[in-house]
């Protein structure tokens, strides 16, 4: 999870983070660009390079810690081809997968919300 000092309010919420479901779940999927990320790839396979173009507002940094955990929690597998240049893909897991009805139920949701607020 990372080098954060033991004592930090944030590693202290982290044991409780991981004992309930419901958090954890969110902490899993969490985070500003997981979601869209989740969204693109529940359509195929995408090259790194596809993902940068898509998301052009994200940093390429931030692109690649968020892929990188979303490999860690097990929602997406990488695929590095020894090509020249380097290619790599990422594929939803099926734990990731099985989000998708939440995802859509999410985004349901999401549209009904925002349609009230207008």
């Amino acid at each position: 999870m990372g080098t954060r000092k033991e004592n930090s309010t944030y590693s202290r919420n982290e044991k409780y983070i991981i004992n309930c479901n419901m958090s954890y779940a969110v902490h899993v999927i969490g985070g500003r660009w997981k979601l869209l990320l989740l969204d693109k790839l529940r359509k195929g396979t995408s090259r790194y390079s596809d993902l940068k173009k898509e998301f052009s507002y994200i940093s390429e940094r931030m692109l690649t810690l968020q892929l990188k955990s979303m490999e860690e929690d097990g929602l997406i597998i990488r695929n590095v081809y020894a090509e020249v240049p380097v290619r790599v893909e990422y594929t939803l897991t099926p734990a990731a997968i099985e989000l998708i009805p939440i995802l859509d139920l999410l985004s349901a949701w999401g549209n009904r919300q925002r349609s009230l607020q207008e």
